[in-house]
């Protein structure tokens, strides 16, 4: 028989199959959350959708690969893939009509939107994720790879993972950015016509090649296989599955406490998960060649990784505390996440090997087992954002996700009464579970040392939220590590000056929205004028933690004139029929991970859109780089053509007519008791104070900012910061001065 030739070719399709892979899945989790929101809930939904559909592909793959050649059929999948996919931006605008009218029949009710989600998510993502998920089945059927199945099924499981590995850095780092996301879809796409073209022509090789009888296991491997059951290894593999997928989330959560919440910090944490997968795979594909007990193998692995895992977070835990800096921290996640990946990424191809042949020689799927994996992944991405975190805590989650690897380690050894090393691995196990720190501690002792302590905290379900309390420093609030709001008094009066300011220029606002709570300072301003104030607050822990702040946010949840939903603010906005009269907005800054999606083009035009006629919108713009501040004044000016600068160039006022102000409107607005009193502790105590707030009106910002780009939700350049200058000065407003009177009546 001759040796089939042409595996190196394949592994270089099947890691640039990989590349378009994991750029999709990067992309469709943008873009979906832009119609069903950011919380959670939403995007587990549109998770299990996805991986719904790559567990679908793998069953079916076996009647695809009966069909014909196996390589052609590959080439085929990715063809079908590359169409399918560029035509999701069209499906997703088709899902965003149907999922409106769904959401509107019972807006609170998680059941029902859940339901909604799921079915227009699959409606954009079925077809491409089904043809993604037979691809591995498929080619494991083709003579390159049966000749040696075990090795060559994990190296392309390897070559696979270092391919998502390489989307996942030039999407985050690169693509989105330079390019936006349309454009990396075309260059996606075309990557994948050229894997389907190469596929065809190495099928036609495949056509000449005589089959190749599967390889005879040697004597210890055959006993192994018998040692294991198959039921054993689909379990450890769906079990494991379960495991990874929810400690990814219980990881993500943990280093947002260690590292800033970037989206350059995430696309660095899955590349480290997807690097650890790929090096374990090449290294288990290097081992398979050699005949061993790899049922002993799998159950050795499974109980390093319980025991890796936990040491992951006690070496995250000592290299904070030894003062590591942001570079050095950041090697230190790679480095705690590292050696777990490498065993979970070191199991799967011996897995396969196991499933796949028995002492009779017979084989079983490929894409049993896989869909099994995907689907047990299912599960842990639900239950570990739902349950684990909000119920358990990072720390014991974290516990309880390894115990899961440890368990699957004695149900292989127990049975054939292996005592010793599962013994050994429960003693190891119970030892390191010891030195597992609470991150909380951990970063609170070395970033504030004794000057904090943490008063209450919360892992919710969106957020980590937590209160600490200072000798001189009073209450002040943190979200995912992350300082969101103090009382302090220059912070309170910001804050409130956000509230105010729209609340003063609009002459009688009656209806007002607030797009995030914070320590409530901005909506407290607003409930203190005559208007009924609606607030969108992103995470149910977010509204426990304000209730510390009552002393500056005029107890804002208890007010009869204030009603707080929980839900994502732009999704809100793109679902609600309710007009205002003035929409603000608490503080967000724009290169925190996902903040992109509010500051978009496409966004304002959203809050423009729920304005009732001559309705006020405030943005926050603050002080920064000269690059970031042009591109965002530029996009709030390309939609409210009227905008005017205020609070030393800090907050932006748009309209869609100009401007105009009176002394009798401040007049009227301090004749209120409530209101007057709210105004003087901002110090806004007359119009003479209100119009030395005033910076410049619209003609004199074009000019400042000039021709150029705007963000928008294909490219949102400012949280994807990288890709501006590198060496960005400070925005400089020593020349952006306009004349208060052209905006004063008498």
């Amino acid at each position: 028989m001759r040796r089939p030739s042409g595996f190196v070719p394949l592994c270089l399709l099947f890691f640039a199959s990989g590349v378009c892979g994991l750029t999709y899945q990067v992309l469709w989790l943008r873009l979906l959350a832009l119609v069903f929101g950011v919380t959670v809930h939403a995007a587990s939904t549109v998770l299990a959708s996805f991986m719904a559909g790559l567990a679908l592909g793998a069953v079916l793959a076996e009647r695809l690969a009966r069909r014909g050649q196996p390589l052609r059929v590959f080439s085929i999948l990715e063809a079908g893939i590359a169409a399918s996919a560029l035509s999701t931006p069209a499906l997703l605008a088709l899902a965003a009509q149907l999922y409106r009218p769904l959401s509107e029949l019972a807006p609170d009710s998680l059941a029902l939107l859940t339901v909604a989600r799921f079915v227009c998510s699959s409606a954009v993502l079925l077809v491409p994720t089904v043809l993604m998920g037979a691809t591995l089945p498929v080619l494991s059927h083709a003579p390159i790879v049966r000749t040696a199945s075990g090795p060559r099924l994990g190296a392309l499981y390897a070559v696979n993972t270092a391919g998502a590995l390489t989307g996942a850095l030039l999407t985050g780092y690169v693509l989105i950015g330079g390019l936006g996301i349309q454009r990396t879809f075309y260059l996606a796409a075309a990557l994948n016509l050229l894997v389907a073209a190469g596929a065809w022509w190495l099928g036609r090789r495949e056509g000449v090649v005589e089959p190749v009888a599967n390889a005879p296991l040697s004597a210890t491997a055959a006993a192994t296989s018998d040692a294991v059951p198959a039921s054993t290894v689909l379990v450890v593999m769906a079990v494991s599955g379960f495991a990874s997928l929810a400690l990814e989330i219980v990881w993500f959560r943990i280093l947002v406490q260690f590292l800033p919440a970037t989206i350059y910090a995430f696309t660095t944490m899955l590349a480290t998960v997807l690097a650890g997968i790929a090096g374990g795979s090449a290294l288990a594909a290097r081992h398979l060649a050699t005949p061993r007990a790899w049922g002993a193998t799998l159950a050795w692995v499974q109980g390093a990784t319980s025991i890796v895992v936990l040491l992951s977070l006690a070496f995250l835990g000592a290299s904070y505390a030894a003062g590591w800096q942001t570079s050095g921290l950041t090697q230190a996640a790679a480095a705690a996440i590292l050696p777990a990946s490498l065993l979970m990424g070191y199991a799967f191809p011996v897995a396969l090997t196991l499933w796949t042949r028995t002492a009779g020689n017979a084989e079983r799927p490929v894409g049993v087992l896989y869909s099994a994996n995907v689907l047990g992944g299912i599960a842990g991405a639900v239950v570990g954002g739902f349950v684990l975190l909000p119920r358990l805590g990072s720390r014991r989650a974290l516990i309880a996700l390894a115990a899961l690897y440890l368990l699957t380690s004695l149900a292989m050894f127990l049975p054939r009464r292996r005592w010793v090393p599962a013994l050994a691995l429960a003693a190891l196990f119970a030892g390191a579970a010891r030195l597992v720190p609470d991150p909380f501690d951990v970063t609170l002792a070395r970033r504030h040392g004794q000057s904090e302590r943490i008063f209450w905290r919360e892992e919710g379900v969106q957020t980590s939220v937590s209160i600490h309390t200072g000798a001189f420093r009073g209450w002040l609030m943190y979200l995912d590590g992350l300082h969101q709001a103090s009382d302090a008094p220059e912070m309170v009066r910001l804050h409130r000056l956000i509230g105010h300011l729209p609340m003063v220029l609009h002459p009688n606002p009656k209806r007002s929205l607030v797009v995030g709570l914070g320590g409530g300072a901005t909506p407290g301003a607003v409930s203190q004028h005559d208007t009924r104030v609606t607030v969108i607050e992103l995470s149910d822990s977010v509204r426990k933690g304000a209730e510390f702040f009552r002393h500056v946010n005029y107890d804002v949840l208890n007010r009869e004139n204030v009603t707080l939903r929980v839900d994502d603010g732009r999704n809100f906005l793109a679902r609600t029929r309710d007009r205002f009269d003035v929409a603000t907005a608490d503080l967000i800054q724009p290169e925190h991970a996902g903040a992109g999606n509010l500051y978009s083009r496409q966004y304002f035009t959203l809050v423009r859109n729920a304005l009732a006629d001559g309705g006020l919108a405030l943005q926050w713009i603050g002080h920064r780089s000269e690059a970031q501040y042009k591109l965002i004044m530029r996009t709030f000016l390309d939609v409210f053509p009227h905008t005017t600068l205020w609070l030393d160039g800090q907050l932006m006022v748009g309209s869609m007519t100009p401007l105009t102000i009176t002394p009798a409107l401040v007049d009227a607005k301090r004749a209120r008791p409530e209101t007057r009193l709210a105004l003087d502790e901002v110090g806004l105590d007359s119009f003479a104070t209100l119009a030395s707030w005033y910076v410049a009106g619209p003609d004199e910002l074009r000019a400042f900012v000039g021709d150029g780009p705007v963000l928008t939700d294909d490219r949102p350049i400012v949280e994807y910061y990288r890709s501006l200058p590198a060496h960005d000065p400070p925005v400089n407003l020593a020349g952006v001065r306009g004349d208060a009177r052209r905006i004063i009546q008498p």
